[in-house]
């Protein structure tokens, strides 16, 4: 069978669904142009500014799809082949991944463009509200622990290609840290020479691509220049990232953010088109090149990935479905909204667009033969090599390809980091009261410091064997943003009945809040509970990481109490139409504020 054969459907199926299910959402939500969005009621130019759709879906559009929507469908295809993943994937998208990332949107919107936190607060409680918070910060630590150390993994080592050629980690690293500065530069020149958007991306886009060409030609091998291990070499490199992150989030917006931001949402739309348009060539010009050779499905069990439920969903987070989206809906991306309307091609059209990212890097587990050494790759490194032979059909010499396609990874992961680093300041503030530098700097200095923590603990599996570090937080961070998707989807559902009382909220945001409480939770039981016991019966666990997976399934507990204690009320504060608009209600507070 033909990779087309599974690209194309997926794409009609996901059109389909934008066209029919976004129109239900909009109709059922009321979206409305009449009504005022907050980027144009509270618009100050700085952090609430009404822009054009398709600027902020580019926008959008880069924030969310990080490394997940790679890392994810490819881990799970390895383990229990690609077809679990891909139904997943379509399936989880369209009606509770797509679902989770509108319904946080138009919330956010509908008060004031503040964060879903602050909608738990109004329509839950005090208590609620700070339980959210502290959980949010532990998801995003999780986040930043597995995102750095697999992002170190792409910069030590060698990968030799199947026509001999040769693609060094240090070259990757140089491709890195030269992309790193040029968005510094294209910030100043917008800024101060004040260069058009147009003419920015005319310049700098093809610099990035020079970039990716010269790493290889200059590769900075830190273990061979420091004379250590690659495994010493990847720590070092996971420090420096997340050193990197403290500055890159104390930084001004347009100093690195907002150029680096534009720059990878190129990168992204360039990476999808490259391998959607090899694979169309791979199958019309290469006869075979093209053919699904993976299983469709190896086992419901296996020794590295666990059982596949509840595994599945949560190892494909970003792809299917994501709690880490709501925090960009609710943060940034409600504050730059023109028109309620726009909130269905942003909201949920991004969503089904990362499912199309998510579905074209499974098929680069799908090219892969049973068995095939090169499955046991890290995933970063086996997304690489998939789109690297894709766009060896149109001509892209292949260490190139995979050079670009690791290149492109990083810059996804960057952008992951700084928004991650940024959220967890806020919420150490919003927690503690601090304020101004001192604050800041603190908030920042531990949301960061507490991941280097885990990075430098050493790993180990039952047999005393070095874990990669993302290995160990993955199938974490799965579990707990998947949680935190739960959770939104939880104050959502309790804001529309309270506002509401319409049977739809229960089907609609309802039941994807059931299935993915009854997911997350099954998954984080089983991979926290069990580090509480031992062959003498209880034990308390010298590691941090069981303690974190309990700590959260604690706040899930309460936040589902504190949830039906509010839904058990005869009447909500918001009356049964539904109709409270942001110019009934408050003045933004809290961390969310500060967010643009």
């Amino acid at each position: 069978m033909s990779l087309l054969a599974i690209l194309v459907p997926s794409a009609v199926v996901l059109a389909v669904a934008y066209r029919v299910y976004g129109g239900i959402l909009a109709r059922l939500f009321r979206l409305d142009d009449a009504e005022p969005t907050p980027a144009v009621t509270l618009r100050d130019d700085i952090d609430y500014e009404p822009i054009a759709p398709q600027m902020l879906m580019g926008q959008h559009f880069s924030a969310i799809a990080a490394a997940g929507p790679i890392v994810g469908p490819i881990l799970a295809g390895v383990a229990f082949g690609w077809l679990p993943a891909l139904l997943w994937i379509l399936i989880g998208s369209i009606f509770i991944g797509g679902v989770h990332d509108f319904a946080a949107l138009v919330a956010s919107i509908r008060h004031k463009a503040r964060s879903i936190a602050e909608v738990v607060r109004d329509h839950m409680s005090r208590r609620a509200y700070v339980l959210f918070l502290a959980f949010v910060w532990i998801a995003l630590v999780y986040i930043i622990v597995a995102f750095t150390d697999i992002t170190a993994s792409s910069f030590i080592g060698r990968q030799t290609l199947e026509n001999g050629d040769m693609v060094s980690g240090g070259g990757i690293a140089t491709s890195s840290l030269l992309y790193l500065v040029l968005p510094v530069v294209m910030g100043v020149c917008m800024r101060y020479l004040k260069m058009p958007l147009w003419a920015a991306t005319v310049i700098f886009l093809p610099l990035v691509g020079l970039a990716i060409w010269a790493g290889q030609k200059i590769p900075f091998d830190l273990g061979q220049a420091l004379g250590t291990s690659d495994l010493m070499a990847q720590k070092i490199w996971g420090v420096a990232l997340l050193v990197y992150c403290i500055g890159a989030a104390m930084a001004p917006m347009w100093m690195l953010l907002q150029p680096r931001g534009h720059l990878g949402g190129c990168f992204l739309y360039v990476a999808l088109a490259g391998a959607a348009i090899g694979l169309v060539a791979s199958d019309t010009l290469v006869a075979g090149d093209s053919q699904v050779r993976y299983p469709a499905f190896t086992s419901w069990q296996t020794a590295k990935a666990g059982d596949l439920i509840p595994m599945l969903f949560i190892t494909i987070a970003c792809g299917a479905c994501s709690g880490f989206h709501s925090l960009i809906a609710s943060g940034t991306t409600s504050k730059q909204l023109r028109r309620e309307t726009d909130a269905k091609p942003i909201g949920y059209g991004t969503m089904l667009l990362e499912a199309m990212v998510a579905v074209v890097s499974l098929c680069c587990v799908m090219v892969l033969t049973a068995g095939d050494a090169r499955a046991n790759q890290p995933p970063n490194f086996i997304y690489a090599l998939g789109l690297g032979r894709f766009l060896e059909i149109l001509g892209v010499p292949t260490a190139i390809g995979v050079s670009f396609a690791l290149t492109a990874f990083t810059t996804f992961v960057y952008d992951t980091l700084d928004v991650c680093t940024r959220l967890g300041r806020y919420i150490v503030q919003e927690l503690t009261g601090l304020t101004g530098k001192a604050g800041a700097w603190l908030g920042t200095v531990l949301t960061a410091g507490v991941p280097m923590l885990f990075l430098l603990r050493p790993q180990l599996d039952g047999n005393g064997n070095a874990v990669p570090v993302w290995k160990t937080f993955w199938s974490l961070f799965g579990a707990s943003n998947q949680l935190l998707a739960a959770l939104t989807l939880l104050g959502v559902t309790v804001w529309l009945w309270r506002t509401r009382r319409a049977a739809w909220v229960w089907l609609v945001t309802g039941l994807p809040t059931a299935f993915m409480y009854a997911m997350s939770t099954w998954a984080l039981a089983t991979m926290t509970l069990p580090r509480f016991r031992s062959n003498a019966g209880f034990t308390l666990p010298a590691d941090p990481v069981p303690w974190a997976g309990l700590v959260l399934l604690v706040l899930a507990l309460v936040m589902l109490v504190e949830a039906i204690r509010v839904i058990a009320l005869p009447q909500g504060p918001g009356g049964p139409s539904g109709t409270k608009r942001t110019s009934q209600l408050p003045e933004p507070r809290g961390w969310d504020a500060k967010t643009a």
